[in-house]
């Protein structure tokens, strides 16, 4: 139990490495003061411009898919590994998540975890992000809302890992992102109830040909 504690906290801690606020640092610019607040790569491309996000969501990426596969591998002197490697991964991959979204490292003001959580699951299993993708995709086209497209995108995840019949382990992962993304999407919930959303134009569907 030890050690899965140890690396659960560790992937907490990769998970609080923060990529808008580690190429903010670079910059000398806070995100966090810009914009809508957030430090995620939505707010860093709206904000800082494509290169600028680009670079953001690799970090987050990369942060998710590392916790999730290297931190259970971990062998720590002394202490024994009694859990299997899958729900290690689990944990560690949801544990990085709470990190990016409540960041130790940043004064637990961070993203709101969707590009973490698309690392981890790509080391998880990475067929789910398949209708994942889909979803946010057709979702952003039709409405040009991005928050709503993740929130629908991670509400997708139960069905997916139920349909490729994954292990119990990885579709509570699945219950437990979707509840936790809508979580901290829900201030976007809210501007959607007073219609004050912000629309990314360029990417409805109905704007492709203009």
């Amino acid at each position: 139990m030890i050690a899965l504690l140890i690396k659960v906290l560790l992937a907490y801690g990769l998970g609080s490495l923060s990529g808008s606020l580690l190429l903010g640092a670079i910059r000398h610019v806070d995100i966090r003061l810009a914009g809508s607040g957030n430090a995620g790569g939505t707010n860093a491309f709206r904000t800082q411009g494509f290169r600028f996000a680009l670079g953001v969501v690799v970090i987050d990426i990369g942060k998710g898919v590392l916790a999730a596969a290297l931190v259970p591998l971990l062998l720590l002197p002394g202490l024994p590994d009694a859990y299997p490697l899958e729900l290690q991964a689990v944990l560690c991959g949801f544990a990085a998540v709470v990190g990016h979204c409540f960041p130790l490292w940043h004064g637990f003001r961070g993203g709101k975890g969707a590009a973490t959580a698309v690392g981890a699951l790509s080391a998880i299993q990475p067929l789910v992000l398949i209708p994942l993708l889909g979803v946010w995709l057709f979702t952003l086209g039709l409405t040009g809302w991005v928050g709503l497209a993740t929130m629908l995108a991670a509400v997708s995840l139960v069905p997916a890992f139920w349909l490729i019949q994954a292990p119990p382990e990885q579709w509570w992962l699945g219950i437990a992102l979707a509840a936790f993304l809508v979580f901290t999407h829900r201030g976007n919930v809210c501007k959607l109830v007073k219609g004050t959303e912000h629309r990314f134009e360029k990417a409805m569907f109905r704007n492709w040909f203009h």
